[in-house]
Formats: structure tokens, sequence, C-alpha cells
């Protein structure tokens, strides 16, 4: 990557490394990078940098040369048949999502997003101006573990679904058409300007129907108020589907097939019966019923129509594992740069890290496992901080 200061005193490539394995080893701040490279387990590798430094240059970094770098990395993970899928047909299926990061009521810069909300201030009711910060990713959710492929800042004044059509457009830019074949993403993106600009871009896609599209809704709810079309069980879960392969969009003046599921689980709980000291516990068994609809524009041809279930089921990966993993884990709520150009620099950093060490764990650490190897993901990143063994 390029140097975007002049005569630094230590050079973006030290920095840059200093970010990724702080972001790799799980470290929630700069300022716990800082520590760690000076009597920790950076010390060795990187050598004393600042919190200073590192905000300082992540400021004058291009985000535009981070992006192609995670561009060059999900080149070679595919090259190297990392996504393939035992279950998607040779599809490769890419994931959309938002999530909110970096709220506050006092720091701001000029990427923040803004809102008005109530909280009690000095007892008291009031309306205060709420800063935040928003992203969307597109993450490939078929293969063994999931592969983000980049992010984007929400701007003000654009909406989730604006900030993903450019995001989309980017990375059909620098991969190429080919790189996945179908989309999955929330009933947010079912949009006529949103599908016509993924489909103009070669994708096909699987979107979630809900109430922000009632005419659609209210005829697929009335197609499929008969029996089942179709079920598939097995000993503790019954799925119940219903196939409409041609059904009228009024908003978009087109054609599109939708598939309607109902999902039936029995599960086992524990209910207190009798509070006394000591309590009674019963097991009880429920079952827990889930209704879902999906529309898509997928030919299937010979392919059977649980597939879209699958698909629509996969979506989930980029909430339940990525985003939640990187919050929860590398800290991605944390706004340990709270200026415009490095937050954006650190988050892609954090985005990267997150990319190549799950790749990592899961083509390395877990297919060469031993009893001393590290057990989960984040027993992995607990390993690279600490200090490394002296010699002899």
């Amino acid at each position: 990557m390029p140097e975007g200061r002049r005569s630094p005193q230590h050079p973006w490539r030290k920095v840059f490394a200093a970010l990724f394995l702080g972001a790799a080893g799980q470290m929630s701040s700069l300022l716990e990078i800082e520590a760690e490279c000076r009597r920790g387990s950076l010390a060795k590798r990187i050598g004393p940098l600042s919190n200073n430094t590192f905000a300082y240059a992540m400021q004058r970094q291009s985000p535009e040369d981070l992006f192609a770098l995670g561009c060059g990395v999900a080149r070679q993970i595919k090259r190297n048949a990392m996504l393939d899928s035992s279950w998607s047909r040779g599809f490769v299926v890419a994931a959309v999502d938002g999530i909110e990061i970096c709220s506050s009521y006092t720091r701001c810069c000029p990427r923040c997003l803004e809102r008005r909300v109530e909280r009690k201030v000095d007892g008291q009711v009031r309306e205060c101006i709420q800063y935040y910060h928003r992203i969307v990713a597109v993450v490939v959710v078929s293969g063994e573990f999931p592969v983000p492929l980049g992010l984007r800042f929400q701007q003000p004044g654009e909406c989730e679904v604006a900030c993903a059509r450019l995001l989309l457009q980017d990375l059909v830019q620098s991969l190429g058409r080919r790189y996945f074949d179908i989309l999955v993403a929330d009933a947010i993106y079912l949009q006529k300007p949103f599908i016509e600009h993924i489909e103009q871009l070669g994708l096909r896609w699987l979107i979630n129907l809900k109430e922000n599209q009632p005419d659609l809704l209210a005829s697929a709810e009335r197609l499929t108020a008969g029996p089942a079309h179709g079920t598939d069980a097995d000993t503790d879960r019954q799925l119940d589907f219903w196939h409409l392969p041609e059904i009228y969009w009024p908003v978009a003046d087109r054609s599109i097939r939708v598939l309607k599921t109902v999902r039936r689980r029995r599960r086992s709980r524990v209910v207190v019966k009798d509070k006394s000291v000591p309590a009674r516990r019963q097991t009880q068994s429920t079952e827990d019923t889930a209704t879902n609809f999906y529309a898509s524009n997928l030919e299937l041809g010979a392919i059977p129509p649980l597939f879209l279930h699958q698909l629509g089921r996969s979506r989930w990966k980029i909430d339940a594992q990525v985003f939640q993993t990187i919050t929860t884990d590398s800290h991605l709520k944390k706004p340990s740069a709270h200026q415009s150009q490095a937050l954006v620099v650190l988050t892609m950093i954090r985005l990267l890290a997150y990319t190549l060490s799950l790749l990592f764990y899961h083509r390395q650490v877990l297919s060469h496992g031993s009893g001393a190897a590290p057990a989960t993901f984040r027993e992995l990143a607990a390993s690279l901080r600490r200090p490394a063994r002296p010699s002899g």
C-alpha cells in the first residue's frame, strides 16, 4: 500500500502490521495495541508505537487502497478453491446486510449519521441528537465458513439500500461478474431500484418477503392458503412448503418466484413447577413455529424448491457468525479512532484481520488440530496475544 504521509518516522507498513496483528489478537483499543508494542506480544516484532501515531497515520491513508487489498485477498481465496460448498449446487452465495456501530451523544465526525432520540438527562426525559455510524457488508455464506468481501460506510443522507448498491457495484467491478452467483438479503432490500441494479450486474437473488411489500405478500398468502405443496421432515423438525413459480409483483410490474415455508420444531425446556426449596422442575416439550416467505428470480429447472429455503437460511451467517463475532470479540463497535478517515481505515483493517484469522483457523488449526491446539476461534486470538517464548 502507498504511504499517505510525507517523511514519516514510522512507515505505514510498520503501522499497518501493528494494527493488523492487534485486530487479529482481538485487542480492544489502540491504547492496548500501544501497550503490546511497548512491552507485550508485539514488542519484538513491531517495537514502540504510540496511539497518536496510529490515529495520525490512519487519517492519512486511503480506504480505496485497503478495499483493493481486501479484493486481492478475496480473489486468492477463490483461486485456492476455499469457497466450495457441499449444499449450494456449485453456486457461490453472498449475503448483504448492515449493522450500526459507534453510537454516541457527544463524539462525532463529518461522516457521522444523526437522529433524534429521547433519553433521560438529570432525571428528565429530553430529546437529544445521537451520532452513529452504519456499515454495509457483503459476505460469502455458502462455504464452510463465511468470507467477508468488503464493507462500505453509509454516508449522511444515504439509505442502507443505496449504500449496498454502491458496494456491490464496486465489488463486481473489482472481482468480476462471476465471483459470486446469488445474492441473499433481508426484506428491506426487496425494492424495485435495488433489484434492477443487481440484475444489471448479472446477479441472481433471493430476498425475504415481508410487510414492506404488502400487495405481493397479500397475494402470496392468498395463493398459499391451501394444503402444502410438499413436506420435509426428520426426527424433531417438520418443514411444509408452498412453491409459486410465477406470481405478479405490482410495484415492479413483473413476475417473480415465491416460496413459503412453515417450520415446526419440537423443543424441550425445563419449567419450575414448585418454587419451594428445593424447587421442583419438570421437562416440557413445546413446538416452535416459524413462517417465512422468500422472493427470487432464480430459475430452478431440475433443482427442488427447497433449495430456495436453504438459500434463505444461509443469510443468517452474516448476522449470527460475522457481525456477532466481530462485534463481541473483535470490538467493531468501539470507536478507538473517531476521526472520519481513521475510523473507516481501522474498521477495514479489523474486517481483513478477521477474514484471514478465520481462514487460518479453519484451514490450518482445525484441519491439523491436536490436543494442544486452540479449540476455539477466541482461543486462537488469545494465543496471538501471548509474548513469544525466548529462544533456547
